[in-house]
């Protein structure tokens, strides 16, 4: 999924066209506006092209998982579990922003991702 639209440094609003845009691909559009007028604050009113795209693998790995972060050592420290179904929905997610052609690749990328942040990936 990738987000493309413009809003005026500092002084994005929840209001159309922002709020519409964002609201139907499910993006917290709350945090988004308070997010980007800190961020832009000093480009006050200058129009600023902005792309959002699909969460990142960690981050739907860590929710999928139900942890608050990876392993220090993923190698010996196991800090989650995620099933081979959520690893494809995962993937499912990601591929567009991943560099796979198929999503048998992209779950591959996204199994690496899990192993190096300490989650196994168990058959259910």
């Amino acid at each position: 999924m990738t987000i493309k639209l413009q809003a005026p440094g500092g002084q994005a609003t929840p209001a159309p066209p922002i709020g519409p845009a964002l609201g139907q691909h499910g993006v917290n559009i709350g945090q988004f506006v308070s997010q980007f007028n800190e961020r832009t604050r000093d480009l006050n009113g200058t129009t600023v092209p902005v792309v959002i795209k699909s969460p990142p693998a960690a981050v739907l790995l860590k929710q999928a998982a139900e942890i608050a972060k990876g392993s220090g050592v993923p190698n010996r420290e196991k800090v989650g579990k995620i099933s081979a179904e959520q690893l494809r929905k995962i993937a499912e997610t990601k591929l567009k922003d991943l560099n796979a052609y198929d999503l048998e690749q992209g779950e591959k990328i996204i199994r690496g991702t899990a192993r190096s942040m300490g989650v196994e990936i168990v058959d259910s």
